[in-house]
């Protein structure tokens, strides 16, 4: 007799042979059919079919030496040009990093099993496999030092502002060397895409504004504006009709910042709020350690991160960002054609001034309720 159980309604299991040159739509929907090949699968189905709607805005965020990988050329700009990602939380030294490429700067492929104390003599830094001349850096923290003695730097910014006046000067170097675009910080630029980051001081790029802090400059990261201006994004992506989808690779501090966001309008400044619709993280961490990497989007009900009747709309799969972010990529190109540009930079201010409006309606309420 046939089950009548509901857990049994899934796609069956095939064996058909894999076809050669199967395209990427084909491996992900017909060959990745369980484990976090299942996982991988789920997630990118759900960022293809309701991640890209016209009403969902889409905040990415990065962890892990991604960028010298050359994911951000080959993965990131691409979503960032089409429209797949709306707003950006990346660490430092991701974005640092992906400088190196758009001031013509070499990374290599190398072996994560070469003798440092030889390398370091050699002058060549190691990101696992990735080797690199020492040179690089020293180019890297020159650039940066150059352009941050403008005047338009020196003043506190948020992340926000002081990504988006490096991308201006980051997109004109690689116009001036015959680069494609290939950095995030010249798409985030040409696209609009604001990019925070949760800890600018740890980072090759904070310690250069350190060092010109030394000497006078007046350039200083307002951390607490990026609080405010990420949450401001999420409000008004819920307010205006729509939704809010968090895309997260890795964990760590940039990860609690896009979801912090959710606690900082409810908890926090007090207005009504149910959390984020859509949740997809690539991770290695286990939730078990009761690292915030690790933890769960279930976990995250508790907070108020994630809207509770939206946990069916959320995947974590435990596998590398080197090999899912290619995948889904593509996957999501191939499914999905370009959105229109939401172009948040622009909306900074008029975001904010919003999410204040309702902070202060919302205060003047519970005052007179009392």
């Amino acid at each position: 007799m046939p089950s009548k159980s509901r857990y049994l309604r899934g796609r069956v299991i095939v064996q058909k042979p894999i076809r050669k040159n199967a395209g990427i739509v084909e491996l992900v929907d017909s060959y990745f059919q369980a484990y976090n090949g299942g996982r991988l699968r789920e997630a990118c189905q759900l960022f293809a079919r309701k991640y890209l709607e016209s009403d969902v805005t889409v905040g990415m965020t990065i962890t892990g030496a991604l960028t010298p990988a050359g994911l951000g050329g080959s993965c990131i700009v691409p979503l960032l040009k089409a429209g797949f990602v709306d707003w950006m939380v990346s660490t430092g030294a991701n974005l640092y990093h992906d400088t190196h490429f758009a001031i013509g700067k070499k990374l290599h492929q190398g072996s994560p099993f070469i003798d440092d104390r030889i390398l370091r003599r050699e002058g060549v830094i190691r990101i696992y496999d990735i080797l690199f001349d020492y040179d690089v850096l020293l180019s890297t923290d020159a650039f940066y030092r150059k352009i941050i003695m403008s005047p338009e730097f020196q003043k506190p910014m948020s992340t926000a502002e002081f990504h988006y006046k490096v991308g201006k000067y980051v997109y004109k170097r690689e116009k001036a060397l015959g680069i494609k675009i290939s950095s995030v910080l010249a798409a985030a630029y040409k696209y609009g895409v604001p990019i925070y980051t949760s800890s600018p001081a740890d980072s090759s790029i904070g310690m250069n504004v350190a060092e010109q802090q030394i000497v006078g400059n007046r350039l200083n990261f307002d951390t607490l504006a990026d609080v405010n201006e990420t949450a401001s994004i999420v409000f008004d992506a819920k307010r205006s009709g729509g939704k809010s989808a968090v895309l997260i690779f890795g964990g760590g501090s940039p990860k609690n910042f896009i979801l912090q966001t959710e606690p900082q309008i409810q908890e926090v400044l007090g207005i009504d709020e149910k959390g984020h619709d859509y949740f997809i993280q690539i991770t290695d961490a286990r939730p078990d350690t009761g690292g915030l990497s690790g933890a769960t989007p279930s976990e995250a009900v508790s907070w108020g991160k994630i809207d509770p009747a939206r946990l069916p709309d959320t995947v974590v799969a435990y596998l590398d960002s080197t090999v899912a972010m290619p995948i889904l990529t593509s996957y999501a190109l191939a499914k999905h054609s370009p959105r229109k540009l939401k172009r948040l930079i622009d909306r900074r201010m008029k975001n904010l001034e919003q999410l204040k409006k309702e902070y202060f309606r919302v205060k003047d309420r519970r005052k007179y309720a009392t």
